[in-house]
């Protein structure tokens, strides 16, 4: 795709979405669905790039997987799975890197995974330090921090670990693990990441035990589980959703987005939208393979206060956060957010990457290394952003250039396939149909 263009700015916008579904769900369905006893049905699955290099990696090691009536048929291998003729290639995802280094580790045979050039850079440490530690043999670049890495799989052994970054995928690949070790696996996280894993392990029969106190939280699973395969329906992505709520907030406008996954350890987003002073409800309230979704209205027009977010709060809205910034760079007063270093290491420096294509079009925003301060302005003007092949970058800021005075030009659309491969084709449908 070329460049897109896009005028502004857009007064309003009416209507209703149901955008694609969760990536993190549609990842997890495939990987569980192949360590299983069993067929497991998914429907709803995300068909994105990430998403089709986990079902390919799962592919090579001997699952089968077929679609058919919309729906994605998984024959589960029973964690037995086949050595890899050739190199695993992950693309452009951090969780099917991550998350699939914890399954091969277990696994007694070779294996070699790597990705694209993005990923290569991106720190893999924080997996293969605790699954050597369980047992495991990897090598890699820089001592294993970067792509590739080669895996020797072998029976491991249980670990307590500290996930102090509060990272899902580091989570998910030692519980993943923890299911081939012997023991009972532990992790530690003083603020709690995303849990679907552990919701999943749930609906495939598994036995996952969550402790919640005050100083943090702790997960255990222990080894030797037999999972059974089970029907699994993806709930639509907030992180995608997040976009279209903040172009009603900062347009006159009204949108009802269907089925979203509101999982408190994913809602954050629009928790802060709220607190800025927005109308936002859910409603149909509901309960989906053990998932609680629900349809959100947004309406604009309201007046949008300053916020922070602190250090706590981010696990919940980590990809938000660039549409976030656009929102809070329209808003009255001051906005801070701390605490979001890992930003920095995502498909891009996305805290970098914010603050200078804000300031491009007029905001006031100060880079900090954790994060950033806002100072809220009266308008946007349109500007030339270069993506960096960042898909989050590239929809936050064409909604920014929606909203903002005059032209704004996407450098490379295209990267939009990482997660929602129809952004821009059902962004531009709402807005002709408002």
């Amino acid at each position: 795709m070329k460049p897109v263009k896009i005028r502004g700015p857009l007064r309003r916008v009416k209507g209703e979405i149901r955008t694609p579904s969760d990536k993190s769900i549609s990842h997890r369905s495939l990987i569980l669905g192949s360590i299983a006893e069993g067929v497991t049905r998914v429907r709803n699955i995300l068909r994105s790039a990430d998403t089709l290099a986990t079902l390919e990696i799962l592919r090579s090691i001997g699952t089968e997987i077929v679609e058919e009536d919309g729906e994605v048929i998984i024959k589960g291998r029973g964690y037995k799975f086949k050595e890899p003729s050739d190199v695993l290639n992950a693309k452009n995802s951090g969780t099917t890197a991550r998350l699939m280094m914890g399954v091969l580790s277990t696994q007694p045979f070779f294996s070699v995974i790597t990705g694209d050039e993005s990923l290569r850079s991106r720190p893999m440490g924080r997996v293969v330090i605790p699954l050597r530690e369980m047992g495991a043999e990897i090598m890699g670049r820089n001592l294993g921090e970067n792509l590739p890495v080669a895996i020797n799989g072998r029976r491991l052994r249980a670990i307590s670990h500290t996930n102090r970054r509060s990272s899902a995928q580091v989570k998910s690949a030692l519980l993943l693990a923890g299911l081939g070790a012997e023991g009972i696996t532990e992790v530690f996280e003083p603020i709690l990441s995303r849990d679907h894993t552990e919701r999943m392990l749930r609906a495939f029969g598994g036995k996952v035990v969550v402790i919640s106190e005050e100083e943090g939280h702790l997960i255990k699973v222990a080894g030797g589980q037999v999972l059974r395969g089970t029907e699994v329906i993806c709930p639509a992505d907030p992180s995608s959703s997040a976009f279209f709520a903040a172009l009603a907030v900062l347009t006159d406008g009204e949108l009802l987005l269907r089925d979203v996954l509101v999982n408190p350890t994913r809602d954050g987003f629009f928790r802060k939208l709220i607190d800025m002073g927005a109308d936002v409800s859910y409603l149909d309230e509901r309960e989906v393979a053990g998932e609680p979704i629900a349809d959100v209205r947004i309406k604009g027009g309201k007046e949008l206060n300053g916020i922070k977010v602190g250090g706590n709060e981010i696990p919940s809205m980590i990809d938000e956060i660039p549409i976030l910034a656009v929102v809070m760079s329209l808003a009255r007063g001051r906005s801070v957010v701390r605490g979001a270093k890992e930003l920095r290491f995502k498909e891009s420096d996305r805290i970098k990457a914010v603050c200078q294509h804000l300031r491009k079009m007029g905001a006031n925003i100060e880079e900090l290394d954790d994060g950033f301060v806002v100072e809220g302005v009266s308008s946007l003007k349109g500007t030339e952003i270069s993506t960096g092949g960042d898909h989050r970058i590239a929809m936050a800021f064409t909604v920014a250039g929606l909203v903002a005075e005059g032209e704004t030009i996407i450098d490379d659309p295209d990267c939009v396939s990482i997660s929602y491969p129809g952004f821009y084709k059902d962004l531009f449908s709402l807005i002709e149909n408002s």
